[in-house]
């Protein structure tokens, strides 16, 4: 069994119309399913995605008005970047941010590759990383807009940055259970605090890593709005997904056992510093209840919630997306 890279990413927003604007208008994905959360089916969940909602380039969000601030700290996925082809497309970037007025910063190196770092509207610590023709676990196809060129545009998820307070739990967790391996380090950019350690699974390349920052300073974060909720990892089908769950059973590892997302199959438990973690399969996908061209459009329920459409589209706000 080998987990073949990053899955998806799922984020916490206040504010879903503001959210759609950004990361389609702004950022150039495509959204690919507008469903509702299945544990919670009074708020929306957006999936946010390549041009054919391909695993590895997701990034899902809950929409929960009223939701606090987001506080800075351990226990938590602090950065989720995204792919682009080249240093060229960065300078794409700093200038689009520029003209757009998103906060950003200086172009700079981390773990040997050209990145960009940014924020959304609501704080989500951003960071756009360079492949520079590195070989590694494939990239997505991109969605097509006018205003973007294709050769600059997003085209998966890369490294997801965890900040804990001690380190060898959570890379206990990754290494004799989940089958990664260490990569390499790199300088902390904050200041003078302990290097950045990278580790990678699969095919490895930059859809396929978590860089752990050990931060013994800083208290427990806080989640809100911007939020990271938690990670998925990649299991290529489900034969590999049953063999996932009992292995989580023989570490005797938490888990919500086998759960049943319609687009995915998902197992979800919790490092040993506290962040979430899931493990997903690429099968069956977001094409599986509407056609590839129209995906996003319609508010799409899997087969167990359609009986109950009525009563949930009745306790979901008006939600429009222009």
């Amino acid at each position: 069994m080998e987990l073949l890279g990053l899955h998806h990413v799922s984020i916490l927003t206040g504010k879903a119309e503001k959210n759609y604007e950004f990361y389609t208008k702004i950022l150039g994905l495509r959204l690919v399913k507008k469903t509702v959360n299945q544990d919670n089916t009074e708020s929306y969940h957006l999936f946010y995605a390549d041009a054919e909602g391909t695993p590895g380039t997701e990034v899902t969000f809950f929409d929960i008005p009223g939701l606090g601030h987001s506080y800075r700290g351990t226990s938590d996925i602090s950065t989720v970047s995204l792919r682009v082809k080249t240093t060229d497309a960065l300078l794409f970037w700093n200038e689009r941010f520029t003209q757009l007025g998103i906060q950003h910063d200086s172009i700079v190196k981390r773990a040997g590759r050209e990145t960009l770092a940014f924020r959304d509207f609501e704080g989500t610590r951003l960071i756009l990383v360079a492949d520079n023709g590195e070989t590694g676990v494939s990239a997505g196809i991109p969605w097509k807009r006018d205003d973007i060129p294709v050769e600059h545009a997003i085209i998966g998820l890369g490294p997801v940055t965890l900040t804990v307070s001690i380190a060898e739990p959570t890379i206990g967790i990754l290494t004799e259970v989940m089958g990664f391996r260490f990569v390499s380090s790199y300088p902390s950019l904050e200041g003078e605090y302990p290097d950045i350690l990278v580790f990678a699974t699969g095919e490895g390349g930059s859809g396929a890593e978590v860089h752990i920052e050990p931060r013994p300073d800083l208290p427990r974060a806080r989640i809100g709005r911007g939020g990271v909720h938690h990670v998925a990892f990649r299991v290529p089908n489900e034969d590999e997904y049953h063999l996932w769950a009992q292995r989580l059973k023989e570490h005797r590892i938490a888990s919500s056992g086998k759960v049943e997302r319609y687009y995915f199959k998902a197992l979800y438990f919790r490092e040993p510093n506290g962040i979430l973690f899931e493990l997903s399969t690429d099968t069956p996908g977001f094409a599986t209840d509407e056609p590839l061209e129209t995906m996003g459009q319609k508010l799409a329920l899997p087969p167990f919630l359609e009986p109950k459409r009525e009563e949930i589209e009745a306790n979901l706000r008006p939600l429009e997306l222009i």
